[in-house]
């Protein structure tokens, strides 16, 4: 029997992924799920535009974590053969012996090859950098044989890490740092990596460095080295649902609630009644119209425990007044950084297939392309067509791609009408010779608030608030904005399971804190 209750805050998958495990791992709590969106998955879910999909920020599924990759099989089972496309081309990718078909059945998880390149000088180069004929070519000798310098010079005279920018320089040397990083990281943050702490690249970088990337290069063709072993930023292949990343989310709320869980979406959290250190219950309004933002009624939720993904800034301003000044301020001052996405559904795109991997009409085989050039504000584009096939309308005649766009809430480009960005985002990409005005059939713009808890400013003093809200003994912080921690998606997941961990066997709360904090990426096959 069902006797207790844990109010979860977000259905994104730090909270779908506690409230599966408390239907699965307990069975004396009930989870209840409160979700702002109309929608489950958070910033991890598939928006559909006239029948294209498309990632918010792209979502690789891959995890050193066997957990993490039994759960995701659990809810999508393995393609036990070859997809559209692969089907097609005559390309090769593993399969489960006993897996579904691709296109016989929806509930299937594909297994893609991982393509990600830097375009920078209007030329593709590797991303990570790697020492090839073609990186040569595009540097230029000059170039390269500083980099080269530098990068040695950097293996022996190290800078004290007190900024994002000495742990790159640190890694790469000065002149690759200024090449590929440098600009790239203002786009993303809006601040210069000396501005920014270096926690950032504990988070997202982690051992990563450009003799790990040689290595990678030089032992991968030789196959002494497996995905298990790498960086997350140099695997090969990532698993893929077919019709994108949300599809995950969608059927694993569909098994809560059959499970006997509730999600109840539309609902956002107001205020906590929180007395004498201790959350009594979660105060909501429940949305009746999405585009004007009304609310019709307010529900009460209460339970035993409380876990809570939602911003940090927002959960301590609901606390109310018992926070300490000190801890309010702080919080109120956490900094975030915002996001943007321009979809162009197109005839064709310019950019031409330069590898050796066969796509559908030649188009370039990247999944993301990091845009490193100056002269455009856009950070990233993504080709959906690479992800999943499924996903695209028509995906033998035509592209989905999308810009990615970092910014600030109630910044100039936030404020643009969606007329306006879809125009900025069009000028862009003829820019960079991408695509032809001409050939763009459909255009979306989404917007995606607190998409990026950030590492700088009054982050400093994280702790104060991170041991306050600690302290609270029902209440559970989870994800990356419950943490404000950058974290991956499957660290997100693992989150929300040692939550259920913790209450279920009485742990210590500390352990919540602990997932991805190692300065190497943590995830390794124990």
């Amino acid at each position: 029997m069902r006797d207790k209750i844990a109010v979860i805050i977000g259905a994104g998958p730090a909270g779908l992924s506690a409230a599966y495990n408390f239907l699965t791992k307990t069975d004396d709590i009930l989870p209840i799920v409160l979700e702002e969106l109309d929608c489950v998955g958070g910033i991890s879910r598939t928006v559909h535009y006239n029948g294209n999909g498309i990632d918010l920020g792209g979502h690789r599924l891959f995890s050193k974590n066997q957990e993490i990759l039994d759960f995701w099989e659990e809810i999508l089972p393995l393609q036990g053969k070859p997809p559209i496309d692969d089907k097609m081309l005559g390309r090769k990718i593993t399969v489960s012996e006993n897996g579904p078909d691709p296109d016989e059945t929806d509930r299937v998880m594909l297994k893609r090859k991982r393509v990600s390149r830097i375009y920078y000088l209007r030329k593709f180069f590797d991303y990570p950098i790697s020492l090839k004929a073609s990186t040569i070519l595009n540097m230029g000798i000059g170039r390269t044989f500083r980099a080269g310098m530098s990068y040695i010079k950097s293996c022996f005279v190290k800078r004290e890490e007190k900024s994002l920018e000495d742990f790159m320089i640190n890694r790469f040397g000065t002149v690759l740092y200024k090449m590929f990083f440098e600009k790239y990281t203002q786009k993303v943050w809006g601040l210069h990596p000396r501005d920014i702490s270096k926690e950032w690249g504990e988070q997202r970088i982690k051992g990563l460095s450009l003799s790990k990337a040689v290595l990678n290069a030089l032992l991968s063709p030789l196959k002494l080295i497996s995905n298990k072993q790498k960086e997350t930023s140099l695997i090969e292949e990532y698993f893929y649902p077919k019709f994108g990343c949300g599809q995950l989310w969608d059927y694993m709320a569909d098994e809560i609630k059959r499970l006997g869980g509730e999600i109840h979406l539309n609902t956002k959290v107001v205020s906590f009644d929180f007395e004498n250190g201790r959350i009594n219950g979660v105060n909501t309004a429940v949305c009746d119209n999405n585009e004007a933002h009304t609310y019709s009624k307010y529900e009460k939720f209460q339970g035993n425990f409380y876990i809570s993904s939602m911003p940090v800034k927002d959960l301590v301003a609901g606390l109310g007044e018992e926070v300490p000044e000190d801890v309010k301020l702080i919080a109120k001052e956490l900094p975030y950084r915002d996001y943007m996405l321009v979809g162009l559904y197109c005839n064709k795109i310019n950019l031409k297939n330069n590898t050796k991997i066969p796509t559908i009409n030649n188009i370039c085989p990247d999944s993301w392309i990091y845009i490193q050039e100056d002269d455009v504000t856009a950070g990233r584009l993504q080709i959906m067509n690479n992800w999943s096939p499924y996903l695209v309308k028509d995906f033998k005649d035509k592209v989905f791609i999308s810009l990615e766009y970092f910014c600030n809430e109630g910044d100039e480009m936030w404020n643009k009408s969606d007329e306006d960005m879809i125009n900025f985002g069009i000028s862009e990409v003829e820019k960079l010779g991408v695509v032809d005005r001409a050939d763009i059939l459909d255009s979306v713009r989404i917007k995606v608030k607190k998409a990026y808890p950030a590492y700088f400013g009054v982050y400093k003093d994280f702790d104060i608030v991170k041991n306050y809200i600690a302290a609270i003994p029902n209440l559970y912080c989870v994800g990356r904005n419950g943490q404000h921690k950058y974290n991956n998606m499957d660290h997100s997941m693992l989150s929300g399971i040692e939550a259920v961990n913790v209450i279920k066997d009485n742990l210590d709360k500390s352990i919540l804190w602990l997932v991805n904090t190692e300065k190497e990426y943590h995830e390794v096959k124990q």
